[in-house]
């Protein structure tokens, strides 16, 4: 059995000592052990692609729409514009990490991949600052009118920022052992708020239209915007947070070249789950990721 605390399969290359094969490095797979099981790294590498395909162009759109919109802003458009700043960089990083670890296998690359994937095991900070801020304007509303002002959000978003390049410096330098109990902690944390946030306003926003017979037009948008986001945060972060039990229990083989490295992949996903959300909320799509309408969303302050 495979005993070992659960580490990002996704981030494997630990200081770039992967031993080789009897043919030489593996080339789909980290480890020569996998060659019995490759698929695991071949739908990784699926997501890769399409993150670099969808999720750069989606994430700059969602950069350029809200550093250039003069109304309709919300007050969490400051932290969804810092995760699509860390999603772009993490989609565009997507070129650099298949050819190293494909081909060059360079341990210099290796120390900026390891930060890369440092940033982006933060990023449910960012996720759990949207949502903390929509809980406080949904479920206490006079509390969130009293602090309007956007200097504090930007100030919480310099924080995160120095968490986040704390984390991933951390990791570049010691290696991903050194922030494996880290990771496990902030996902374990951030899925807990992230659910209770969400389950919270979907629960306010029921029980405010309880007798009437229709919700309000942008409460019930609301309504099911959250509904969406908490099903894309159980898709994304729950499959880490339930294999983290169960980890001891499995061979090398299936926890390093089947299950790890699928689950993380759909963490990965995220970077482009997370803006296409973010653009079908804020404007109707028509059939293209870029393909605005110019009619004015109708869309609560939240």
């Amino acid at each position: 059995m495979f005993n070992s605390t659960l580490i990002p399969a996704t981030h494997l290359y630990v200081n770039s000592t992967i031993p080789e094969g009897p043919r030489g490095r593996p080339l789909w797979y980290q480890f020569p052990a996998c060659a019995l099981a490759p698929y695991g790294f071949v739908f990784y590498f699926g997501v890769k692609v399409f993150n670099l395909a969808v999720g750069t162009m989606c994430n700059i759109l969602v950069i350029w729409q809200i550093a250039t919109k003069k109304s309709d802003a919300s007050t969490s458009d400051i932290f969804i514009f810092n995760l699509a700043i860390l999603d772009a960089f993490f989609c565009l990083v997507t070129p650099i990490d298949m050819v190293n670890r494909l081909q060059l296998d360079d341990s210099r690359i290796w120390y900026f991949q390891r930060f890369a994937y440092g940033i982006k095991d933060m990023a449910p900070l960012f996720l759990v600052c949207i949502c903390l801020d929509r809980y406080m304007a949904v479920v206490h509303p006079v509390l969130f009118a009293g602090i309007p002002d956007n200097k504090i959000r930007i100030g919480i978003s310099v924080v995160v920022w120095g968490l986040i390049l704390a984390y991933g410096m951390t990791k570049s330098i010691l290696g991903v052992m050194s922030v494996n109990e880290i990771f496990s902690g902030v996902i374990l944390f951030a899925f807990a708020v992230m659910v209770f946030c969400n389950i919270s306003v979907i629960w306010v926003l029921r029980r405010s239209v309880a007798g009437k017979e229709k919700m309000h037009p942008v409460k019930k948008k609301a309504f099911k915007m959250v509904l969406i986001i908490l099903a894309i945060i159980v898709a994304n972060y729950l499959p880490p947070v339930a294999l983290m039990p169960f980890v001891s229990y499995y061979t090398f083989v299936q926890f390093r070249c089947q299950i790890s490295i699928s689950v993380f992949s759909f963490m990965d996903l995220s970077c482009s789950i997370e803006p296409v959300l973010y653009i079908t909320k804020m404007e109707r799509v028509d059939g293209r990721c870029c393909g605005l309408s110019k009619k004015p969303p109708v869309d609560p302050k939240v």
